[in-house]
This record gives C-alpha cells, sequence and structure tokens, in this order.
C-alpha cells in the first residue's frame, strides 16, 4: 500500500495508536500523558536537642569503718600429728574376768583414744565402743583389755612393749588413726594400714574407725563392722 498519507490522515493513525514509520523520515514521538506531580513535602523540622543534664556531684566517700581486732580464730581440730601417751591395759569387762579368773591368754588388745583412763565407756563414744565390743560378743570373754591411749606426753616405746607382754593378745585392735600409728610405729594414712595385713611384734594388728569418727560419718560403719569381723576370724584362727 502506497504510504502517501496526508497530514490529516497521519493525525488519526497517531490518535489510534499506530507508529508510522515514513522512509527517510524519523517517527513521530509518541504523546506523553500529562501527569500531575506532587510537590516535594516540607522536610520535618529538626527536635530540639535536650538540654544536657548536669552531671551529678561524685557521692561521698564513705568513711573507712573503725578498725576492729580480728575475730579469734575457730579452734583447730587436734592435729594427727599429736602426742598421746598409752596407759596400762585394763579389762574391758572387769566382772567378767574376775568371775572367769585369770586367763592363760588373751584374746584382744583394744587400743583406743579415751577422754577418761578409768572409765574407756564414758560418754557418748564410749558407749558406741561399748557397743562395737558387744556385737562381737566381746562382753562374754574374760579375755579383752583396753589400753586408753590419752593426750598428753609422748608415750615411751617401752609403753607399747609393757601393754603386749601384759595383755598377751592374739590380735591388736587399733581404733583411729592416733591408735594405728602408736601401735605400728608409722606415719601412714589410716586408709593405706586398713589395707594391708598389719603386725607388731609378730602380732596381728587390725587398724580401724575410732568410734569419735564413725559418730561424724555413720558411712563408715560398715566398713568398720568389716575390719571387726577379719579381726575376729583371726583369733578364731589362733584358737585352733
Amino acid at each position: 500500500m502506497p504510504l502517501n498519507l496526508d497530514a490529516r490522515q497521519r493525525a488519526m493513525l497517531q490518535e489510534m495508536g499506530i507508529t508510522l514509520w515514513l522512509p527517510g523520515a524519523a517517527p513521530a514521538p509518541a504523546p506523553v500523558p500529562a501527569t500531575t506531580v506532587a510537590a516535594p513535602a516540607p522536610p520535618a523540622p529538626m527536635p530540639l536537642a535536650a538540654a544536657p543534664t548536669p552531671a551529678a556531684p561524685p557521692a561521698a566517700r564513705p568513711a573507712p569503718p573503725p578498725a576492729t581486732a580480728p575475730a579469734p580464730a575457730a579452734a583447730a581440730p587436734a592435729a594427727e600429728g599429736a602426742a598421746f601417751t598409752l596407759a596400762a591395759p585394763r579389762p574391758a569387762y572387769p566382772a567378767q574376768a574376775a568371775a572367769a579368773g585369770a586367763a592363760p591368754q588373751s584374746a584382744w588388745l583394744v587400743v583406743v583414744e579415751c577422754a577418761q583412763e578409768d572409765d574407756p565407756f564414758a560418754g557418748e563414744t564410749g558407749r558406741l565402743l561399748d557397743n562395737m565390743l558387744r556385737a562381737l560378743r566381746l562382753h562374754r570373754q574374760p579375755g579383752v583389755f583396753i589400753a586408753p591411749l590419752l593426750r598428753g606426753p609422748a608415750a615411751a616405746p617401752a609403753a607399747l612393749a609393757d601393754a603386749l607382754h601384759a595383755a598377751r593378745p592374739a590380735v591388736v585392735l587399733a581404733l583411729g588413726l592416733p591408735a594405728a600409728r602408736m601401735v605400728l610405729g608409722c606415719s601412714e594414712p589410716l586408709g593405706r594400714l586398713r589395707a594391708s595385713p598389719q603386725s607388731v611384734e609378730g602380732i596381728p594388728v587390725v587398724p580401724t574407725y575410732a568410734p569419735s569418727y564413725l559418730l561424724r560419718a555413720p558411712q563408715a560403719k560398715a566398713a568398720a563392722w568389716a575390719d571387726l569381723c577379719r579381726a575376729h576370724a583371726m583369733v578364731q584362727r589362733s584358737n585352733r
């Protein structure tokens, strides 16, 4: 089709949205629809800076408390290496010993720390000691001796030898760390002494926990009872 269109025809096609490309002529630009441009909003006013709050004056440093004498330190428990003296052995149950007469061989020598030399069964620890011996039925045997271990000047080495000679035990029951160290003449901890066989002058020694310790640590009573049964078995074997 010939494209020899006049100006009126080209204007009509342009209004219809039809773009015409004429030879040698640039296409007519499409009309730009008129739009309303909104005016930019005025900038928001800057907030006024708050006036700086004046810093509070430094608080007055409290005056140091008046010097006081230091509080007295709590009394420390007795050291494991405290000096002890070994009293002469005495029958644990004198009435039973007197009724049976002199025994040719004492079966037991109990070395234990005591508060009173003349009454090893005094107080709460003494009652527990009595219960421990009665559990083995030792209150019915005449040959049971107690050598009280008392706090005081260190015992002479001959004190233990004299106690062994006087009691002539089949077994020595050392109740507590001080008693075990006194009998065995060593500085080993009680757990290590309990874990291996011990003896003095050829006599078996069974170290175990003291009644005073068992009152503070009842969970150790089972282990102490096992030690007592082991000592009882040693005596039974020696009587065969």
